[in-house]
């Protein structure tokens, strides 16, 4: 038992001795807001959006931080994600609705502030009331696969 112990108690410094090692090895990031570098964002979501990636790389394995700017108006048909999906309100409103149809009326409002997160596979729906942007972290890659493949954006630009 003694021995179990020890090897268990040397395997978790060598674990804890590599993470900080490797967490020395990563670069640090700081956004002011004049700093984040908006584009458009990926025809798998509606036009009109605009993305900023803080962190990583959403589209391939492992951790990133991105935010989305929405116009007032902007609607994301129901969907889901392969992964959890974590939500961060930064300004304006966002609304979200869980479902496979698109039911205002049904939809929670998250003022700035408000954090959420998703399990995958969960459908749901999302708009924004007013000009809003939320940011949206986790574990890559990010993919959007919408429920009714008719409201695909990557469908109807034939890509």
């Amino acid at each position: 038992m003694r021995k179990t112990v020890i090897g268990t108690m040397v395997m978790l410094a060598v674990g804890v001795i590599a993470f900080s090692q490797e967490s020395k090895m990563v670069d640090h990031g700081l956004f002011t807001p004049g700093d984040v570098k908006w584009m458009d964002a990926p025809n798998a979501l509606p036009a009109g959006a605009k993305l900023a990636v803080l962190e990583g790389n959403p589209f391939s394995a492992g951790l990133y931080t991105m935010r989305l700017s929405m116009p007032a108006g902007y609607k994301i048909p129901p969907h889901w994600h392969t992964r959890v999906e974590h939500v961060t309100v930064i300004s304006g409103k966002f609304n979200i609705g869980m479902g496979e149809k698109f039911e205002e009326s049904k939809a929670n409002a998250m003022p700035a502030g408000t954090f959420g997160f998703l399990a995958p596979q969960m459908k749901h729906f999302a708009f924004a009331s007013e000009e809003t942007i939320i940011q949206l972290h986790g574990e890559g890659p990010w993919e959007i696969t919408y429920v009714n493949p008719s409201d695909d954006p990557r469908k109807k630009s034939g890509q």
